[in-house]
């Protein structure tokens, strides 16, 4: 089974309702009507979210990771949660949709500082949780594409977009072709038009799980950061 610390609003919020109605399925276990908007067939959508969909919607803290022969799940759990109520809550101060290579995602507009903190804090906190990368997994990061500096996180964080390489982002599609861009562009500035340009408060933490390799994941703990201090 592998761990995975992402962000993910409640599971009552609104943007929470309205990407898992895109994805066709919730994190949290609910099942989701698929949104299925014009210029897009059902196919057509099932292929364009069915990554995304197996991760549940989020934003990567701490990337997916293994426990260590030494550690327990009922521990990590308990950790998990004492860590959130040690945190502060920061915020997106704004929310855009954005292209990262081949995929749309939501993305942070305006200053990052708060949740860049967040994400170091979260990394740091969990390295003693997580095994060292088989090799197999290894080399589905697939290091050669990698630059010097995100081998180098790779290699002693156990992914390679962290701290100076980290940006804030929950992916919305799997690769698009170069020609459908505009067009699915289009569509997902429909979908979220109620939350672009507008805050998304980080008040939030998921501990996600993977039961087995290819399942969907999961929440398993959901918990509110309720610490004071830290901020930047």
């Amino acid at each position: 089974m592998r761990n995975a610390i992402y962000f993910s609003p409640p599971e009552t919020h609104a943007l929470t309702q309205t990407a898992s109605a895109w994805l066709g399925r919730s994190a949290f276990g609910t099942l989701s009507a698929e949104t299925v908007t014009a210029g897009s067939s059902a196919e057509e959508h099932r292929q364009l979210t069915a990554e995304p969909a197996r991760y549940g919607f989020h934003a990567t803290l701490k990337a997916p990771f293994l426990l260590p022969t030494d550690r327990t799940q009922g521990a990590l759990e308990i950790f998990f949660d004492e860590f959130c109520s040690r945190q502060a809550p920061t915020l997106v101060p704004r929310l855009e949709l954005t292209e990262i290579g081949p995929f749309f995602a939501l993305t942070c507009g305006g200053g990052t500082e708060g949740i860049n903190h967040l994400c170091n804090s979260v990394v740091e906190a969990f390295e003693p949780w997580r095994a060292p990368l088989t090799p197999e997994d290894m080399a589905r990061r697939k290091p050669e594409r990698l630059s010097e500096r995100q081998r180098e996180l790779l290699d002693r964080w156990g992914y390679p977009y962290v701290f100076e390489e980290f940006r804030f982002h929950m992916t919305l599609t799997g690769p698009v072709e170069e020609g459908s861009k505009a067009r699915v562009r289009d569509i997902l500035q429909t979908v979220f038009a109620d939350h672009l340009g507008r805050p998304l408060p980080i008040e939030h933490l998921g501990l996600f799980v993977e039961v087995e390799r290819g399942a969907p994941f999961t929440v398993a703990r959901h918990a509110e950061l309720r610490g004071m201090g830290d901020r930047p």
